[in-house]
């Protein structure tokens, strides 16, 4: 009895001893997922990351955790406040990986990286004006932007149409707030993402309706953009061009043959109206092959949404906005009476000499 005492003993120091330095099995499990998750790298599409000057760590990682930058937030936070990021959380506008590593993030977030510059693109401008913008403002050269915005693969990972050439009509036209430095495929892969964070859920039922695809109405509101100069208008404008496509008649928008010249005139003649491009609206009926612009989302509503009216024709008058017709009678008087403003508007300028 005596030995069997002292045995067990032994044995139950032994055990005392072990549960002293045992991990559980739950807390091993959750440091090694914070360990592989630190170090783990990624090739991921960048987003951009906003963290509001005062934010707190919580606010920090549920905005991460929105834009997939992390897939763990709850053991995210553990390892934040474990390497000290709630007291050293910098705001700024960060240009982050998805699934990008821990370590990365949190080194990132303490350093301030975010340091931006603003890049604003108006609506209507094309793929070659803005890649003169982001040459201009941005550094990156034309050449390089030019080729990221019509690489198949990239255009295919930010979920553009695969009809779509290029990303000419899904740069969305903004004020952005990028990090110093920014590439070429990274600045397209931003402002595609802005485009599809604009689309709302609704308008796929509203496509569905009007028989469109996505890249068609991109393309008509593309159109509408270039058109418009008051915005009221941009409804009607849309409503001509529906009811064109419905009749199966030539849409004739000046704006798609200053496209096929390739550069902007300032003034559409009669003489242009016979270049050759699938983009010569005059020449060919329906829907050009692609976007002449990038629209905004005010384009791409009036596209979706035309008013309901009778229009097929309009003219531009001297202070932009336009004159609406049903008829080509109606049309031609209108023409007539733009002739007269312009030469109205024209006499004190004369007189003044």
């Amino acid at each position: 009895m005596t030995v069997r005492s002292v045995e067990c003993g032994v044995r139950s120091g032994r055990a005392n001893v072990r549960a002293l330095f045992r991990i559980p099995h739950s807390a091993f499990r959750t440091g090694l997922l914070l360990a592989i998750a630190a170090c783990a790298g990624s090739d991921g599409p960048r987003v951009t990351v906003t963290i509001p000057a005062g934010a707190t760590l919580d606010a920090a990682v549920d905005s991460l955790a929105a834009n997939h930058v992390i897939n763990h937030p709850g053991s995210f936070r553990l390892y934040a406040r474990l390497r000290g990021l709630a007291g050293s959380l910098k705001s700024g506008v960060y240009l982050l990986r998805q699934n990008e590593s821990w370590s990365d993030v949190v080194a990132a977030l303490e350093r301030g990286r975010g340091v931006e510059q603003r890049f604003t693109v108006r609506e209507g401008l094309r793929l070659a004006e803005v890649a003169d913008l982001a040459r201009g403002q941005l550094r990156i050269p034309r050449d390089s932007f030019l080729a990221a915005a019509e690489d198949s693969v990239l255009l295919t990972s930010v979920g553009l149409p695969a009809e779509a050439p290029s990303a000419e009509g899904y740069l969305f036209p903004t004020t952005y707030l990028l990090p110093l430095g920014i590439g070429a495929r990274e600045l397209v892969r931003v402002m595609t993402h802005q485009f599809t964070q604009q689309w709302s859920p609704e308008w796929q039922a509203r496509l569905d309706s009007l028989h469109f695809s996505r890249h068609e109405l991109v393309t008509l509101a593309s159109i509408v953009e270039a058109e418009v100069r008051y915005d009221p208008d941009r409804p009607f404008v849309s409503a001509v061009y529906h009811n064109r496509l419905k009749r199966g008649m030539r849409l004739e928008a000046d704006p798609t043959v200053s496209y096929a010249y390739g550069r902007r005139l300032r003034r559409v003649w009669e003489k242009n109206l016979a270049v050759r491009s699938p983009y010569n609206t005059y020449l060919h009926a329906g829907l050009p092959p692609g976007p002449i612009g990038q629209p905004g989302r005010a384009g791409l509503v009036a596209a979706l949404y035309p008013a309901d009216v009778p229009f097929l024709y309009f003219v531009a008058q001297p202070d932009g906005k336009h004159i609406f017709s049903a008829t080509y009678a109606e049309h031609l008087a209108a023409i007539q009476r733009v002739k007269q403003l312009r030469r109205a508007a024209r006499a004190p300028q004369r007189q003044g000499r």
